[in-house]
């Protein structure tokens, strides 16, 4: 009897400690934060009369590159934008420009 009650804590503790690992991921994307890139391709043509608003996220610890995400306007799809297309860069500058306003 002592051997099934000593596994009943142990089960709840690794029930317990599988809650809190998926809370804490999940509480992690509702901040706003990802643990890794979220753009594995980019988008460098032009479409900039189809974006409705753009994201900006700096390169940080889970992530060596700075990412541009741009919302559509039709249909609310996210795309990745290259950075170092010409077009891209001209629209950040336009919205960094608008903000010291």
């Amino acid at each position: 009897m002592k051997m099934t009650s000593s596994k009943i804590p142990i089960s709840s503790l690794l029930v317990l400690l599988a809650l809190l690992t998926i809370t804490e991921g999940v509480s992690l994307r509702g901040l706003g934060m990802e643990l890794r890139c979220r753009c594995i391709k980019t988008e460098s043509r032009q479409i900039g009369r189809y974006i409705q608003k753009v994201e900006i996220i700096l390169a940080n610890s889970h992530c060596e590159e700075s990412e541009i995400i741009a919302t559509l306007k039709k249909t609310g799809q996210e795309v990745c934008l290259d950075p170092e297309a010409q077009w891209v860069k001209k629209v950040i500058e336009r919205m960094m420009s608008s903000r010291r306003r």
